[in-house]
């Protein structure tokens, strides 16, 4: 069977590329922190990855801490800085859009004392900026908004973000792991402080991250022993995942341009045919990420279409991967005021390099087949 892979926002195959130069990592061995010529040769490999992991941002390497995922960047941001609050700040306030790791994160702080507040998102998947204004104060030491989201595509509103929580004297967090490698990301016009991303969302391997923290900003580590990432990480680099990531940097840096309007074309056109089959409805409007798009069927209950197309070769999703197997629904659609025939009846369609033109109209295809079934299945039950 022909398969058809429409879950690169799950996770991405690793390009090629990227793979031959992690395969040269792992064949070269040292440790990064040896002072002989191999854990230098390391080492060398571990900083020119920083540059370019750097580079795709507009950061500087200084700025660059390896992590061993996206999540563990959004933890060690949140809890990090939080950490280091000043008594007087003791409230984090963050989207209901969030991703399961920055919203996790922020639990432990409320466990641990701290006031958590939840910012609004309007309807069309954007995070409600009056909502925003209202709840940052004096009192507030962190704002956490992603630039993309992970099951709409829709891009947030960043920059006016920071300058609602600069007002007040707070920081920003930002989850960049669905927006770095699609779109061109500069964390100096954004203005946050801090910002994730992770390898396996653009062509590198899984199991390496990085998150950038600005120049000066104070932020407590959580993993303690060597002084490694300048003391901001402990634990020996692994340094064939940081080379895999900094490759994928280099060639997402070169590539978004062109991929970008190409993914687009394809997801545009995806969409024109989806939406024209009956009862289809987008999920979240505005900018959004060119390789994404979310869509309801009316009367339709997702996992069954998802499992029908599976079976027929085509890999789609209900919403974030780490969320698989659970039965409840997307708090993503939730949060955006859907009604619940909507939310239970919503795929996430996300293209990616291995995408072709004659992929569209077979998925729309089958999917028009299998929602003609389902619904004859359920009037007749009826």
């Amino acid at each position: 069977m022909e398969r058809i892979y429409l879950d690169h926002n799950a996770t991405t195959p690793v390009d090629p590329r990227v793979f031959d130069v992690m395969a040269t990592a792992l064949r070269s061995g040292g440790n990064p922190s040896s002072l002989h010529a191999f854990g230098q040769g390391a080492r060398a490999t571990v900083e020119n990855a920083r540059q370019d992991v750097a580079a795709l941002i507009g950061a500087t390497p200084a700025e660059v801490v390896f992590t061993g995922s996206g999540t563990e960047a959004d933890n060690m941001a949140i809890l990090g800085l939080a950490a280091m609050a000043q008594p007087s700040r003791r409230k984090v306030v963050v989207s209901v859009i969030e991703h399961h790791a920055v919203a996790a994160a922020a639990e432990v702080l409320g466990e641990s004392g701290f006031e958590v507040q939840t910012v609004r998102a309007g309807q069309d998947g954007v995070v409600d900026l009056a909502d925003l204004r209202a709840l940052v104060d004096e009192r507030t030491a962190l704002v956490a908004v992603m630039l993309a989201n992970n099951e709409t595509g829709v891009i947030q509103p960043v920059a006016e973000v920071v300058e609602i929580a600069r007002q007040k004297g707070a920081l920003v967090h930002c989850d960049g792991v669905q927006a770095t490698g699609k779109i061109p990301v500069d964390v100096n016009a954004l203005g946050i402080d801090t910002l994730a991303l992770s390898a396996h969302k653009f062509y590198g391997p899984q199991g390496v991250g990085a998150l950038y923290v600005k120049h000066g900003t104070r932020m407590k580590a959580l993993l303690r022993g060597g002084p490694q990432e300048r003391n901001r990480r402990a634990g020996t680099e692994n340094v064939a995942g940081i080379a895999g990531l900094g490759a994928a940097a280099r060639l997402a840096a070169a590539e978004i341009p062109t991929e970008g309007q190409r993914l687009e074309r394809l997801r545009d056109a995806l969409e024109v045919l989806l939406l024209a089959l009956p009862g289809a409805e987008r999920n979240g409007s505005g900018p959004r990420i060119p390789n994404t798009t979310n869509i309801s069927f009316d009367g339709a209950e997702a996992e069954s279409l998802l499992m029908a197309l599976d079976l027929a070769g085509i890999a789609v999703s209900t919403g974030a991967a780490c969320a698989a197997g659970a039965v409840s629904s997307s708090h993503v659609l939730r949060g955006m005021h859907l009604p619940t025939r909507r939310v239970q009846g919503s795929l996430r369609f996300s293209l990616g390099h291995a995408t072709r033109d004659a992929d569209i109209p077979r998925t729309a295809e089958v999917l028009a087949e299998i929602l003609e079934r389902h619904r004859a299945v359920a009037h007749s039950r009826r």
